[in-house]
C-alpha cells in the first residue's frame, strides 16, 4: 500500500498547475483516492526564469525540463507532468513519456487588439510570438506584418497585448481552455492553413521506465488514441531534428485503426514550405511519422535547412 503521498512534479505557471491538477483529479478518480494521496511539487525551469530572449539562443525546449527530468531520475518525483508540445524528442536515459490524457482541441487562437482576424489586420501591424512555427505561418500567410518574439507566461503576452505592445499575439486554444480565458479569443485558426506543432493540446506524463508501480497508477488515465497521434508527431519531428530553431508543424488524427498524419516545415520567414501527407495502421504511428519526416527532409534538400544553422 502506497504510504507517501505520490509526488507529482511540475513547473509553476498558472497553465502547468492547471495541468498537473487535471492530472491528479484524473488519478483520484481512477483509484479512488484522496487528493492527499497525491503531492504537487511545483520546480522553477530555467526556460521559466529567463523570459527575455528567444529559447533557440538558450538551449530550446529542454529548459523547461531539465530539473523536473534531474528529480525524476534520482526518486524525489514519482511523475511529472508536461505540455507535450514543450518536450525534446530525445529523452534523458531511462526516463520515458508513459502516459497522455486525451487531447484538447488543437488549433491555434488569434487574439486581436486592432482586428478580429488574421487576414483583417492592417498593413504592417505587429504580432508577438514566441514561436517560430507561429511565426513563420503568419509570415507565410501575411508577409507584409511585422512579427516580433513575444515570450512570457499566457497572462504576461495577453498583458503586453493590452498595454499596446503589438497589435495582436496567438496561443494554444487548448492552454486558453484549461486556464478558463478563452473569452480573449478572437478567431480559432484553421488547422489546414495554420497546423499546430506537434504534440499541441496533449499533456504527457513523463516517469521512469523501469517503474512498474508508477506505470501501473498511469495506465487507467492514459488516452491510447491519443498516445498513438503523438508517437507518430513525435516520430516526425524527431526525423527532422527538430528544436526550437526549426518552423515544424505536424497533426496525426486516429480513426478506429487508421491514422492520417499532416506535416510541414517551414523556412523562418515562411516564404519556402513543404508538405507532407501519409495515412496508416494506427499500430504503425511511429514508423508513419519517421517516413514523413524523411519525406520532408528529402522534398526539402539539405540548403534547406543549411539556410538557417
Amino acid at each position: 500500500m502506497q504510504m507517501k503521498p505520490y509526488r507529482i512534479g511540475t513547473r509553476g505557471s498558472p497553465l502547468a498547475l492547471a495541468q498537473a491538477s487535471e492530472t491528479r483529479a484524473r488519478l483520484m478518480v481512477a483509484h479512488d483516492l484522496p487528493e492527499e494521496a497525491f503531492e504537487i511539487v511545483v520546480l522553477s525551469t530555467k526556460g521559466d526564469r529567463i523570459t527575455d530572449r528567444p529559447l533557440s539562443e538558450i538551449g530550446g525546449k529542454g529548459l523547461f525540463t531539465e530539473e523536473l527530468e534531474e528529480q525524476l531520475s534520482d526518486g524525489r518525483l514519482d511523475l511529472a507532468v508536461h505540455s507535450t508540445k514543450d518536450m525534446p524528442t530525445a529523452l534523458p536515459e531511462g526516463l520515458g513519456l508513459v502516459a497522455f490524457l486525451e487531447r484538447e482541441d488543437v488549433r491555434d487562437a488569434f487574439i486581436g487588439r486592432t482586428a478580429q482576424r488574421l487576414a483583417d489586420l492592417p498593413l504592417n501591424a505587429v504580432v508577438g510570438s514566441s514561436s517560430l512555427r507561429r511565426q513563420a505561418l503568419i509570415r507565410r500567410l501575411r508577409p507584409d506584418l511585422s512579427v516580433i518574439t513575444f515570450r512570457g507566461q499566457v497572462e504576461t503576452r495577453l498583458r503586453k497585448l493590452e498595454e499596446g505592445q503589438v497589435d495582436a499575439t496567438l496561443l494554444a486554444h487548448a492552454g486558453l481552455k484549461r486556464l478558463g480565458n478563452t473569452e480573449v479569443i478572437t478567431e480559432l485558426l484553421d488547422p489546414e492553413s495554420f497546423p499546430p506543432a506537434p504534440g499541441q493540446g496533449a499533456i504527457c506524463i513523463e516517469a521512469r521506465t523501469d517503474d512498474a508501480r508508477v506505470a501501473g497508477l498511469l495506465a487507467p488515465i492514459n488516452h491510447a488514441d491519443t498516445q498513438s497521434a503523438l508517437a507518430c508527431e513525435r516520430a516526425f519531428l524527431a526525423a527532422l531534428d527538430g528544436s526550437c530553431r526549426t518552423p515544424i508543424a505536424g497533426l496525426a488524427r486516429v480513426s478506429g485503426d487508421r491514422i492520417s498524419f499532416s506535416g510541414m516545415i517551414l523556412t523562418p520567414d515562411g516564404s519556402v514550405w513543404h508538405q507532407v501527407k501519409a495515412e496508416g495502421l494506427a499500430s504503425d504511428a511511429a514508423a508513419l511519422g519517421r517516413a514523413a519526416g524523411d519525406e520532408a527532409r528529402a522534398k526539402a534538400g539539405p540548403g534547406f535547412f543549411e539556410s538557417w544553422d
